[in-house]
């Protein structure tokens, strides 16, 4: 990957990290997840049913809990 072609990451306080850009995201399983949407979320609180990407679940997390 070159400079020019990797992503911008944005680290939302207490939600997920945003992805722009092409990018793959390898799990805590090592699978990989290729994906061309313009921005991803990628979970950081581990609650998502989606992981590795954010649903949201980030939101019910007690404040003292998240990221």
């Amino acid at each position: 990957m070159t400079e020019a072609s990797a992503p911008d990451v944005i680290v939302c306080p207490g939600g997920p990290v945003l992805l722009r850009g092409d990018h793959v995201v390898r799990d805590e399983n090592g699978g990989e997840h290729h994906t061309t949407r313009p921005v991803s979320a990628v979970c950081r609180c581990g609650k998502s049913a989606l992981k590795p990407w954010c649903d949201g679940t980030h939101k019910l997390v007690p404040a003292d809990k998240k990221p």
